[in-house]
């Protein structure tokens, strides 16, 4: 595989994949890794769909509230 880029971009990401001791070819592909790795899978993007559409939500009227029952089920494991 090959790709082409501006020689300018290339010398720049050099530059920087060197200031992190990395190859050129491991740090293109830790930024794409990293790029890639934002994809959410299908479980996610049903409960992203499902929020939108209100579906198993509950309505929060005590923020306070809220926080302190998070933090009792924090405290119980």
């Amino acid at each position: 595989m090959s790709f082409r880029f501006d020689e300018d971009i290339i010398e720049l990401v050099k530059e920087k994949a060197k200031a992190q001791k990395r190859s050129l070819t491991n740090y293109i592909e830790m930024l794409m890794a990293k790029d890639v790795g934002n994809i959410p899978n299908d479980e996610t993007k049903k409960a992203l769909e499902d929020a939108r559409n209100g579906i198993g939500l509950e309505p929060m009227d005590d923020i306070g509230g809220f926080f302190e029952s998070l933090r009792n089920e924090l405290t119980k494991n």
